[in-house]
């Protein structure tokens, strides 16, 4: 071969591994065509909502910290409110609206629930 002037194009051989997603992107919904695909794109949107919710959770230990008496942490305005506006958001994302209620409700009583455990961690609490 060696002189023979044929020339070898490796790069064609291994273009789709050029072009094959890394371990950590995720192939958009539309163009997955693999179950592999599917459950690789719902695991890394699963580590991007759990770090989300954890941010989230930053922000009730803020609360439990600014909030004058434990009595302020229960807030069923502030609650519902909260739904509310998870539900109008998920309408123009195409998500069934009553599913994102009832994961908003969950999310947001775990949320009362751990900002009183914080609440009465604190040393200068009523």
């Amino acid at each position: 071969m060696a002189g023979s002037g044929a020339k070898v194009n490796l790069d064609s051989r291994f273009a789709h591994a050029r072009q094959a997603p890394m371990a950590s992107e995720r192939v958009k919904p539309a163009d997955c065509r693999t179950m592999t695909e599917v459950r690789h794109g719902v695991d890394r949107l699963d580590e991007e909502i759990v770090a989300l919710i954890g941010e989230r959770f930053r922000y009730m230990d803020a609360a439990a910290r600014i909030k004058p008496d434990r009595g302020a942490v229960r807030d069923e305005g502030r609650k519902t409110e909260v739904i509310a506006n998870a539900r109008r958001l998920a309408r123009p994302a195409n998500v069934p609206d009553a599913a994102v209620a009832d994961l908003y409700e969950r999310l947001v009583e775990a949320s009362i629930a751990y900002e009183f455990d914080r609440f009465d961690e604190r040393p200068d609490k009523d």
